[in-house]
């Protein structure tokens, strides 16, 4: 599976979205909590066209949110990884995950690994995580990556919504992290 844009983790693969992960994104759209900060539920069309934003994202840009894959199970679990569409408040790793892959500690594996990618591949400076003030889940998961606060932000238009960026740069992800590698890539 391994290649220049798919990571490989203990527990998890890392890929480009695809279109046999539809059903399974469709589901993780249509999940009130889930997208409780993920910008609201999506009906299946909703969904198809999201994927097929990160798939496009993937294609002009050479990046976006990797579909994430429980190695255990092969199942499709969420969407973890780099993102910066026009007019985004920064170079962002995000992440959103099934409820189903909650509280395993897939959230930080993968971010791990994408911001590692993001550093290494794409040489970004700087990766923020657009957090909701109101997303305790999410702010736990950038502390455990080593992320602050570091300033307000606000989404561009059509989504008009101010939140937190917390990130890091790549000096110090580095040195918390031993230096850049994606050892398995």
């Amino acid at each position: 599976m391994a290649n220049q844009n798919s990571i490989e983790t203990d527990r998890l693969y890392l890929r480009p979205p695809a279109p046999e992960d539809f059903d399974a994104w469709a589901s993780f759209m249509a999940d009130t909590e889930v997208q409780e900060f993920l910008g609201g539920v999506q009906p299946r069309g909703g969904a198809w066209r999201s994927l097929c934003l990160m798939a496009g994202s993937w294609s002009i840009m050479g990046y976006g949110m990797f579909s994430v894959l429980e190695k255990a199970s092969g199942q499709w679990i969420g969407r973890i990884g780099p993102w910066q569409p026009e007019g985004w408040p920064g170079t962002e790793v995000g992440w959103g995950l099934a409820r189903s892959a909650w509280g395993k500690g897939y959230a930080v594996e993968a971010a791990r690994a994408s911001i590692d990618w993001a550093f290494t591949h794409l040489g970004w400076s700087e990766v923020i995580h657009c957090i909701d003030p109101r997303n305790g889940n999410s702010q736990q998961v950038a502390k455990r990556l080593g992320s602050r606060l570091l300033r307000p932000g606000k989404l561009p238009e059509p989504f008009n919504i101010e939140l937190d960026l917390w990130g890091q740069n790549r000096e110090e992800w580095a040195a918390r992290n031993g230096g850049l590698d994606v050892t398995k890539t």
